[in-house]
């Protein structure tokens, strides 16, 4: 039986959806012909950051978890405020706490200068987050790549989205499946407290109102650079990990079993809840901690990317073209 000029044509449609659906997985290749100089030039420039300051490292991972947990990994969080919308950067966890945002332009820079209006700030959110860690001391991991920058940003979305340090364990574990992550990943993701530091504004409530799961030396000595007046001291310092504040390892771990959580959100990990055993085997197994946090370091940038057709390529990450 012969083909229709309509069956040829049905056919020609489904083959182009399946190209379509393949050409929108992410892949650890995606930019290899059009950018084959990416890594190295983002990893140059990572480096360099860090080397003139430490704590960018962390500050450069946390730039690619608030924008994840915000309508997916779409690079949304880099945008400065428009006469359209007010942007992320001003919303209550990112507000005078993320930064970065001038060594991602610098990155920007490099990378465009290498390969021109071909690699989204969304992907060098994911690369620079992994290079920040395996500098550090930490794992390594295959970026997967191919995601495209959100024309549009929301105040309201990173202010209902990213956990704040108050939140409780069913809480962090709520934030975390919504953006597709388990109990089991949150704990992993939560080791990324191993490296950088917390505003005073973000532990002062715990170090002077808790009493249960907190080590009163820990608390007498943050309390030391964090007086209890609101308004003194708010910007004041203190290292999420106080025995390893600029080596990613498992410490962090080890000091929630030590009741030394900076953040309360921290301790709730290792409270007598579900996710204490996760903390133990962490605190006590390094590579599996390594492994588990690579995996959901992957599993967290396959959060809702924009693909294909959708969104663009911005030229700076901190305006749409």
């Amino acid at each position: 039986m012969g083909f229709s000029s309509f069956d040829i044509l049905m056919k020609s449609v489904l083959v182009m959806l399946l190209i379509g659906v393949v050409s929108a997985q992410l892949s650890p290749t995606f930019y290899s012909r059009a950018c084959p100089k990416l890594l190295p030039t983002v990893k140059s420039a990572v480096q360099s950051a860090i080397s003139k300051e430490t704590r960018m490292g962390a500050s450069l991972l946390r730039l690619h978890f608030h924008d994840c947990f915000v309508n997916g990994c779409d690079g949304s969080i880099l945008l400065d405020d428009t006469s359209s919308f007010t942007g992320e950067k001003r919303a209550a966890p990112n507000f005078r706490s993320a930064r970065g945002f001038e060594v991602v332009d610098n990155i920007k820079s490099a990378v465009e200068k290498a390969c021109p209006g071909v690699v989204s700030c969304a992907d060098i959110l994911a690369i620079t987050a992994r290079d920040s860690v395996a500098i550090l001391g930490g794992p390594s991991w295959n970026v997967k790549l191919g995601r495209r920058d959100s024309r549009t940003a929301s105040q309201a979305a990173a202010n209902n989205s990213i956990p704040p340090p108050t939140s409780s364990l069913s809480q962090l574990i709520s934030s975390f499946n919504a953006a597709g992550l388990s109990s089991k990943d949150m704990v992993a993701l939560s080791g990324s407290h191993t490296i950088g530091q917390a505003r005073c504004t973000n532990f002062r409530a715990r170090i002077y109102n808790e009493t249960n799961n907190l080590d009163a030396s820990f608390a007498t000595s943050r309390r030391s650079n964090c007086p209890r007046a609101t308004g003194s001291g708010d910007n004041n310092l203190a290292p999420l990990d106080i025995q390893s504040p600029t080596s990613f390892n498992n410490d962090y771990f080890k000091n929630l079993i030590n009741q030394k959580g900076l953040l309360h959100s921290d301790q709730q990990l290792f409270n007598g809840g579900s996710a204490d055993s996760t903390v133990r085997q962490y605190s006590s197994n390094p590579s599996l901690f390594s492994s588990d946090f690579a995996a959901a370091m992957i599993k967290m940038g396959d959060n809702k990317p924009l693909t294909g057709s959708s969104g663009e390529i911005r030229k700076n990450c901190r305006r749409t073209n």
